[in-house]
């Protein structure tokens, strides 16, 4: 009897009251109709927000992928308070679930829609990821680049620094590009003076308001440590208030006056992050992509960009010149003459050139280790101010010219590489998909090759069959379905980048078109090549694709078919019974006969051309014929699998 009354009294603790919730939510509410707090769920009546709600319902990832890249909010919710996310786990979509919560749906088990969404989850499976996913990576996904940020004021080696501030009793190594990106102030004097390496604050402002200036600057958390006394207290406050005003970043001096309860303070947290990331994403538009250049590759070498350059750039990347553009400026030209003519047959090979900063591309494992190297990569004049601003003994280094880092790959690749590693946030077409992710392990940039995985895997319709991507929504295909060898680079990339969602990709992709791929010579050489991975071969072992390929059984094949169906009888059904009975009062056609007719009046035959009873019994006959196919391509090839 004890022990029941300690577990109720237990229970009765940590079980809220129903008028406390109604309260809570009232205040909540309140908060959000006086602008205190955001609504984090805003309703959205929108037409991509609806298009994004159907493919969550339907389990639709191409659909819902391009929706997220026009920018519809994944948090969003519609007139019902359905949000994607909710959608996607009733419905039981788990590979749309995946795609959502990776991309920044929220589910958080302290919020009303959070539980919902739990609540409402179709298995366990789902229910699972939604446990077990990390929630702050799905509410804060600028954390890695504020993060980053941050770092970049105490990291020693390699050195990036190309300023230094001197405040009272100590000084600063700060970068150019953030103070001019983060603080109009210092956007205004550098762009005067790009060549300025020291800079002196009033002697009357502590060191400790400056700090807090800068951690703000810098992505970090702006607070003000406790001091012993009172008076040195409100000298600090006094000094941020005056440095927010005159570096024109009032949001610090704000901050310190209305910290708010943790809700508050995390909202807070995360619009500063997103206000600094939509400064640093114009600030680089600008001064870095608005500035590349196009070259002549035998005119690298006199290429001088300085270091004291408007971009305030330290290095220079190279790339290839998209084949497009370089296609796109002979057209343009007019041809006049033999000469024009023999210069469009031999176009000079010509690279185009992308000023950068080494304090963001350490983002890259491969750029930190080689600028922290001993080779030419590494060397830069980094000591050409010391700590109290003066020139130092290899001062004539400041006007050296910038080094050229060749990266291979081409420019519109790049872009998409430098605008992620600058803002984190990035959006590429299909087309370019297989090289940004080739590039991106190149560099070691796992983030962004994942990101590459799941525009492949989303884009390339790899959950249609083959009549559902022949007969795709808006009766086109794209130049990737068009070409069967395009699977097979996929699959070839996910194994050379260790990327096991391609690899499922194209087994799923495969499996649901079997019949046009079987017989194909291209099949049958990624059949071997599968096989010859294992390098040591034991008499248990398989054939890693052929398996991937049975594991999607005939189970989805049945479920996209009764979905079809029942999309034709919701909008066919009625007319064809009118239709069959108005002839004479009864169907003129015998049961029998029926069950071999499709709902579109065609009569339902198998791949050996033999008649099946519906379309289900097409299915499986279907299904064990492709399998015979299998085995038998694994016989000629001599695999035991």
């Amino acid at each position: 009897m004890e022990g029941d009354t300690t577990a109720t009294a237990a229970e009765d603790r940590t079980t809220i009251a129903k008028h406390n919730i109604e309260k809570a939510l009232y205040q909540e509410t309140q908060d959000i109709r006086a602008g205190r707090l955001k609504d984090e769920n805003p309703l959205d009546k929108s037409a991509d927000f609806r298009l994004l709600c159907d493919a969550a319902r339907r389990g639709d990832l191409r659909l819902a992928q391009e929706q997220i890249t026009k920018g519809v909010n994944t948090n969003a919710r519609d007139e019902y308070d359905y949000t994607p996310l909710i959608l996607a786990s009733l419905c039981g979509h788990f590979e749309l679930v995946q795609m959502l919560l990776e991309q920044g749906a929220k589910c958080e088990r302290d919020t009303f829609q959070g539980e919902r969404c739990l609540y409402n989850a179709l298995n366990d499976r789902i229910r699972n990821l939604l446990l077990s996913y990390d929630y702050s990576k799905s509410t804060d996904p600028l954390q890695p680049l504020a993060g980053h940020i941050t770092s970049l004021l105490t990291r020693d080696a390699p050195q990036t620094a190309d300023i230094v501030l001197h405040t009272a009793d100590t000084s600063f190594r700060l970068h150019k590009f953030v103070l001019s990106a983060r603080s109009p102030y210092f956007r205004r004097k550098l762009r005067e003076k790009p060549e300025t390496r020291s800079w002196k604050l009033a002697p009357l402002i502590p060191t400790e308001s400056f700090e807090c200036c800068i951690r703000y600057l810098y992505f970090g958390d702006a607070f003000i440590r406790t001091l012993d006394r009172e008076d040195e207290e409100r000298s600090v406050l006094e000094g941020v208030d005056r440095l927010s005003r005159q570096l024109e970043v009032p949001q610090v001096f704000e901050t310190l006056l209305s910290p708010g309860d943790r809700r508050q303070a995390r909202q807070r947290r995360q619009d500063d992050v997103e206000n600094g990331r939509d400064q640093l994403a114009a600030w680089f538009t600008q001064r870095v992509l608005q500035r590349k250049s196009v070259v002549d590759a035998d005119e690298i070498s006199q290429v001088s960009w300085t270091r004291d350059n408007a971009s305030f750039a330290d290095v220079l990347l190279q790339a290839d010149v998209d084949d497009e553009s370089i296609k796109a400026d002979q057209e343009s030209g007019i041809p006049i003459g033999p000469s024009q003519d023999m210069a469009s047959r031999n176009p000079k090979p010509c690279k185009t050139l992308f000023p950068a900063h080494r304090a963001m591309l350490l983002r890259s494992e491969l750029f930190a280790t080689m600028f922290a190297s001993s080779f030419r990569e590494g060397h830069i004049a980094a000591q050409t101010i010391d700590w109290a601003g003066r020139p130092a003994p290899n001062a004539d280094e400041a006007n050296e010219v910038l080094q050229v880092i060749p990266v291979d790959c081409t420019a519109a690749v790049l872009e998409v590489i430098l605008t992620f590693l600058y803002t984190e946030n990035v959006s590429f077409h299909l087309s370019i998909a297989l090289d940004v992710l080739h590039a991106a392990d190149m560099l070691f940039i796992d983030k962004l090759k994942q990101r590459a995985a799941l525009v492949i895997s989303t884009l390339g319709n790899g959950t249609s069959s083959v009549v559902a991507s022949e007969l795709s929504r808006s009766g086109t295909q794209t130049p990737e379905e068009q070409s069967k060898d395009w699977i097979y680079e996929v699959i070839r990339s996910g194994w050379d980048c260790r990327v096991h969602r391609l690899e499922e990709f194209g087994a799923r992709y495969l499996a649901y078109r079997l019949e046009s791929y079987i017989g194909e010579p291209e099949f049958r050489e990624i059949v071997r090549e599968s096989a010859g991975r294992i390098t040591r071969r034991e008499e248990t072992d398989t054939v890693e694709l052929v398996d991937d390929i049975r594991a999607f059984p005939l189970t989805f094949r049945r479920r996209r078919n009764v979905q079809d169906t029942r999309e034709y009888d919701e909008d066919e059904h009625s007319d064809r019974d009118e239709t069959v009975i108005s002839t004479n009062g009864s169907s003129e056609l015998p049961t029998t006969a029926m069950d071999n007719v499709s709902g579109d009046g065609q009569v339902v035959r198998t791949l050996d051309g033999e008649i099946a009873g519906d379309e289900f019994a097409q299915d499986a006959v279907n299904y064990q014929i492709l399998l015979a196919k299998i085995d038998g391509l694994l016989e000629e090839l001599r695999l035991d699998a």
